[in-house]
């Protein structure tokens, strides 16, 4: 008999261990952690105590995530309150790449705005019909020389296209040198945020 049938006639026939109680308390079984052996009740408990403390961690990594999500959810207001703030226009563009970067612990930040820098016909058909965030380890065409001189040394790069209705106003660039601040796997509900505040905010120059 194959241990798969024993299982399955166990599970289908739970008044067997009532009707073999004594039975029972008598198997022992390996220790899982050592070369002795226990009761079959130790070894539940055992189990029992494992899941327990799966169960703590999955709960402690829920509690983490979640203040992780305030903090940031507190960042992208105060960055919303900063922008509101400004007056002067011309700077505003320095104030968004500067406050990113000052507040998120953003390395780089590039920004352009179509009105004031024609983009390549291939940046401008990206950022038209991209309508997320994307996250990527290279930089997309000609995107690069934004960087200026750190632009060789940068490793992950976050794209939010900036929009105006169905058509793109600009493009606004994350980058850093660690390949894994921003991965095409990551999530991007605040990089999307943060792109419909910027969006906001400039289009009035456009």
């Amino acid at each position: 008999m194959r241990d798969e049938d024993v299982a399955v006639y166990l599970e289908n026939n739970p008044k067997f261990f009532e009707k073999y109680a004594d039975m029972l308390s008598g198997v022992v079984i390996p220790h899982p952690y050592g070369g002795r052996t226990i009761s079959l009740s130790e070894r539940q408990l055992l189990t029992l105590r494992e899941k327990n403390k799966a169960l703590e961690k999955q709960l402690r990594d829920l509690m983490e995530n979640a203040r992780g999500n305030d903090e940031l959810q507190e960042k992208v207001h105060q960055f919303t309150l900063v922008l509101l703030g400004v007056h002067d226009d011309e700077t505003l563009p320095e104030i968004v790449t500067r406050d990113l970067c000052e507040r998120f612990a953003v390395p780089h930040a590039a920004l352009h705005l179509w009105e004031q820098e024609p983009p390549s016909a291939e940046v401008l058909t990206f950022a038209d019909h991209t309508l997320q965030p994307v996250c990527v380890h290279r930089p997309m065409y000609d995107t690069l020389s934004w960087f200026g001189e750190a632009g060789e040394h940068l490793r992950s790069f976050a794209y939010l296209p900036l929009r105006s209705g169905e058509s793109s106003i600009g493009l606004l660039i994350l980058a850093s040198e660690d390949a894994q601040r921003f991965y095409p796997e990551m999530g991007t509900l605040f990089l999307q945020r943060v792109a419909e505040i910027v969006s906001r905010a400039l289009e009035p120059l456009q």
